[in-house]
């Protein structure tokens, strides 16, 4: 049967990838949307292969779609040779299944991951031909929705939005799409579904509150508009995680993709409290998949993919107790097909050690630490657990298993940091080069060891110790950075080191991004409409262009990182409950600065608030029974 393409053959044949755009991918969903009572469109807004490599939205694409009532459909960024032709010729942009305008859904989701997509949202409306403040949408116009990591602090992009879905989707979109039906059934105004909607827990609509500033410019109040609105929107979260959605069926894209493998979320959460790690934080508590069933869904996504690689994703596989029994299974059922085994954010021990030699190609692969810090001192402030010992013991049990490459990841800007602990990042890597040397005779050697480390730049985020602190500014950045790269120069084995940093124009603005207040908005249209799009990546972020907005909407871009908030003030984002209270977390900020370590979930329960969700198998029951 013949399928319409919303696009032209010459206007595909004239862009880069076509394939982004023509849909059709192996596991797809067809429905005719003449049949259904809600046309729901899921939206990464970022290039089709980032996108296609996110599991939340396979996670609610599947979800969705096993309501016959419900159609959800794709839709990612235009890379910029489609942006341009579709501006030209006035096109709407379109969902990748039907191909049909995204004007004319019922919904528009929109996952927020990360701040520097913040341009690429707008792009979404203004192709897609829908007003790009909530407050010129009409009836006719879909409702726009956000969610992800970055809703927690909805305000900066707050205009754009007609509502947030705050935590984890499994739990309350479908109370949402029902109460969508009954206002379409009862044929009532837009503002009516909104307040529906902020009636549900976990919605948030920014239009329903009011916001008030400071002479100093810090936030005075943040109240509720109508009394269907909450004070407090609470984080929803999915407490039964192996009886829940998961996406059996993955889509499979026709065309090379970041995540070109089946991915297999073994738990959610993290035990571990790194201050600094905001999504540690956001996805407590810690909720692991029955081993059973994920050996079913292994065996069943492989199948249904065709995919030769299956990872383990969760944020310290680790800290699941059934790994091993996993793991096994997976190489004894699987190796012999072909079937490779990722295991990222592993702690590098015995197991893991003989896991990674029976699952990867030693001489292609290498091992990563993620020490965070290079000094004890500074891995104690950031609570990251983790030991000089622990690291060289890992790689000498690594360096003996037949590696001899190593990646370290640093960051430069941490609340509390000196220059000696900035000089230990050198130090450390060069007493990884030393352990080699010292412990592998010349003759076992696969030439010299190669020790990557890198550095990105500290960005306090919302929900964490540090959304109290001060972030370094780009100068200071590049001068720490420029000291590190003297100081590895300085290290007796420095031609075994490589040192790579992250860009500190971009890390500036995501710090401004990530606590700003509802007065960005203005700066944000500033900088679409001046033509920022795709400031995540390199080669299109403009600095200068962002740099203009704030002068243009008179806004003090240092005053969103260039001092140290007070214990009392009111943050943009408190009116959001994410199960950990404000008091757990600045008290983590005062026991930073004490240098001391907080013990793990499972070791001790540090009182952070979140047992008040009973999620089943968490280390919380522990504490509670």
């Amino acid at each position: 049967m013949f399928r319409k393409l919303a696009l032209s053959d010459d206007v595909l044949l004239s862009v880069e990838k076509p394939a982004r755009y023509i849909g059709n991918e192996i596991n797809m969903i067809k429905k005719d949307p003449e049949k259904v009572d809600i046309r729901f469109c899921m939206c990464f807004p970022d290039v089709y292969e980032i996108g296609m490599s996110h599991l939340g939205i396979q996670i609610l694409y599947d979800m969705f779609n096993s309501r016959d009532d419900i159609y959800c459909e794709r839709v990612y960024s235009p890379w910029p040779d489609l942006d341009k032709i579709m501006r030209e010729k006035s096109l709407p942009l379109f969902a990748l299944e039907s191909q049909d305008p995204i004007k004319d859904f019922d919904f528009l989701g929109i996952t927020l991951q990360y701040e520097m997509c913040y341009t690429n949202v707008l792009q979404i409306l203004d192709l897609s031909q829908i007003p790009l403040k909530a407050s010129e949408r009409d009836g006719d116009m879909p409702f726009v929705i956000g969610g992800g990591p970055c809703s927690y602090n909805p305000e900066p992009i707050a205009d754009f939005f007609d509502l947030f879905y705050i935590g984890e989707g499994e739990t309350v979109f479908f109370e949402l799409m029902d109460a969508y039906k009954e206002w379409k059934k009862n044929g009532e105004e837009r503002l009516d579904f909104l307040k529906r909607a902020a009636k549900i827990e976990g919605i948030y609509v920014p239009s329903l509150y009011d916001v008030t500033y400071n002479e100093d410019g810090t936030l005075k109040t943040f109240i509720p508009n109508t009394k269907e609105a909450s004070t407090v929107i609470k984080k929803q979260v999915e407490e039964d995680l192996t009886n829940t959605y998961y996406p059996t069926k993955p889509l499979v894209p026709y065309m090379k993709v970041t995540q070109d493998r089946v991915v297999l979320e073994i738990q959610r959460g993290c035990i571990r409290g790194c201050r600094f790690c905001q999504a540690g934080m956001l996805y407590r508590p810690t909720r692991p998949r029955d081993v059973e069933v994920l050996k079913e869904y292994a065996k069943t996504m492989l199948e249904s993919t065709g995919h030769e690689e299956i990872t383990l994703s969760s944020l310290s596989s680790s800290d699941y107790e059934d790994l091993g029994e996993l793991v096994y299974y997976l190489i004894n059922t699987f190796n012999k097909k072909g079937i490779n085994v990722a295991l990222p954010s592993l702690r590098i021990d015995e197991f893991s050690l003989d896991v990674m030699s029976r699952v990867q190609d030693i001489r292609k692969s290498s091992l990563t630490f993620a020490p965070e810090a290079g000094s004890q001192r500074m891995r104690n402030v950031i609570n990251k657990g983790l030991t000089e010992q622990d690291i060289l013991e890992g790689a000498l049990k690594a360096f003996k298993g037949g590696w001899n490459r190593v990646k370290l990841y640093f960051m430069l800007g941490l609340p509390y940091e000196t220059y000696d602990d900035i000089e230990g990042i050198a130090k450390l890597a060069n007493e990884v080069a030393v352990t080699y040397y010292e412990n592998i005779p010349k003759e076992k050697r696969k030439g010299k060891v190669q020790i990557v480390a890198s550095s990105s730049i500290f960005v306090p985020k919302p929900f964490t110790p540090f959304q109290w602190a001060r972030m370094n500014s780009k100068e200071e950045a590049r001068e720490k950075r420029d000291f590190l790269k003297g100081k590895v120069r300085e290290q007796l084995n420095q031609k075994s080191i490589k040192y790579n940093c992250h860009d500190t124009f971009t890390s500036e603005l995501e710090g401004v991004l990530a606590r700003g207040d509802r007065r960005l908005c203005d700066v944000i249209l500033h900088a679409y409409n001046s033509g920022c799009i795709f400031d995540a990546w390199t080669e299109y972020f403009n600095y200068d262009k962002w740099i203009e907005a704030f002068d243009s909407c008179n806004l003090d871009y240092n005053f969103y990182i260039d001092r140290e908030r007070e214990k009392d003030e009111l943050f943009p984002w408190d009116f959001i409950d994410s199960g950990v209270t404000k008091e757990f977390l600045w008290r983590e900020n005062e026991r930073a600065k004490a240098e001391a370590v907080t013990p793990n979930c499972r070791d001790k329960c540090s009182g952070c608030g979140i047992m008040k969700y009973d999620a089943k198998n968490s280390f919380c029951k522990k504490w509670i029974n």
